[in-house]
């Protein structure tokens, strides 16, 4: 089959940056699909694993970490899909990704596709959905089934144009928080309002002072999705005693996490990957996440946050897609698909 891969660690402009290569079909086992791949899309992981290195590798290393495809094999210990049955998932970090004609995945990670949607608007979904929906009610420990609770509550998304942030503020809304998204450029506010910010704040400025302009004096809860080590300090002071803080991005130096004991408030992180790096015994609940995605995706409670497509998949349209999300401006996902 063919797939497209790296073996160096190149600007995207170099023509080796990503390549087309040719490997044998993987074989199914136990819990494993053989998914057809029909679209994939690019996110912020794509582009740091493939700069990230110095050494060359002996073999192209192949990332994607978003598909749509059809079921073509099955693994004698699958249970929960079917030959032709379209699906839709993120897969694995210590495995190869969708950026060929066939991947292997396992089972537990995966969910019935949307049957209302393209496959590029679905392809957008996946890492995004599950990065949101375990951040917001695993790590934050928000119940999505208590509205009126909810109600009462205010969550400050800090990136709400991203990937991310675009299915977060969604489904904060849906579960009934007041939810606050900051964006700093007029299509960036546009974009969250589309998907139902209540409040918007420039996270250019201090947040601090935007959040009190808003008559918030605290949030009860903050996902922080770009720049932890510049939002450190203010999260510290808007967020309430007793509060709670997740983030998905790493510092990139020492943050004092003593600014949180006064006020008991918890920070997590959220790595989307962890559930099927480790095979942890809750691995299934990806499954299930998805296949709730898929419902409200179905039903128009959220919308796909596809906003640029390019077809067919090939290392040109890759590359391009690589190149808008370097410029750290994207709103919404960029998707790439062979789906006309």
């Amino acid at each position: 089959m063919k797939a497209i891969g790296f073996t160096e660690h190149l600007p995207i402009q170099d023509k080796n940056s990503l390549i087309e290569f040719s490997q044998p079909m993987p074989e199914v086992k136990e819990h494993d699909l053989l998914v057809k791949i029909s679209a994939t899309s690019v996110n912020p992981v794509d582009v740091g694993v493939r700069k990230s290195g110095y050494q060359n590798l002996a073999n192209p290393k192949v990332i994607g970490w978003d598909a749509v495809g059809v079921v073509v094999d099955t693994g004698k210990e699958v249970t929960l899909f079917h030959n032709g049955e379209k699906v839709f998932y993120a897969g694995s970090f210590i495995r190869p990704g969708s950026n060929s004609e066939y991947q292997l995945v396992d089972e537990r990670i995966v969910g019935h596709a949307p049957k209302t949607l393209s496959d590029a608007e679905i392809a957008a979904m996946p890492l995004t959905s599950l990065t949101a929906w375990e951040a917001l009610f695993e790590q934050l420990e928000i119940s999505p089934y208590n509205k009126e609770k909810n109600h009462q509550n205010t969550i400050l998304i800090i990136n709400g144009a991203g990937g991310v942030g675009s299915i977060a503020t969604q489904l904060a809304h849906w579960v009934g928080l007041k939810t606050i998204a900051t964006a700093s450029r007029a299509e960036t506010i546009s974009w969250v309002r589309q998907n139902n910010a209540d409040f918007t704040v420039n996270h250019r400025k201090n947040l601090v002072d935007e959040v009190h302009k808003l008559g918030f004096k605290y949030v009860d809860y903050i996902l922080e999705l770009n720049d932890l080590d510049g939002h450190w300090d203010e999260m510290a002071q808007l967020i309430k005693p007793s509060g709670r803080i997740t983030s998905i991005t790493e510092n990139h130096r020492p943050i004092d996490i003593k600014k949180l004991t006064k006020k008991r408030a918890t920070f997590s992180w959220e790595w989307m990957y962890s559930k099927s790096f480790y095979q942890t015994p809750d691995m299934i609940t990806q499954h299930k996440i998805l296949e709730n995605i898929s419902q409200l995706l179905d039903n128009k409670t959220i919308h796909s946050t596809l906003t640029k497509t390019l077809s067919p998949i090939n290392v040109d349209n890759l590359k391009k897609a690589h190149q808008l999300v370097e410029t750290n401006h994207m709103i919404g996902k960029v998707v790439i698909s062979n789906q006309k």
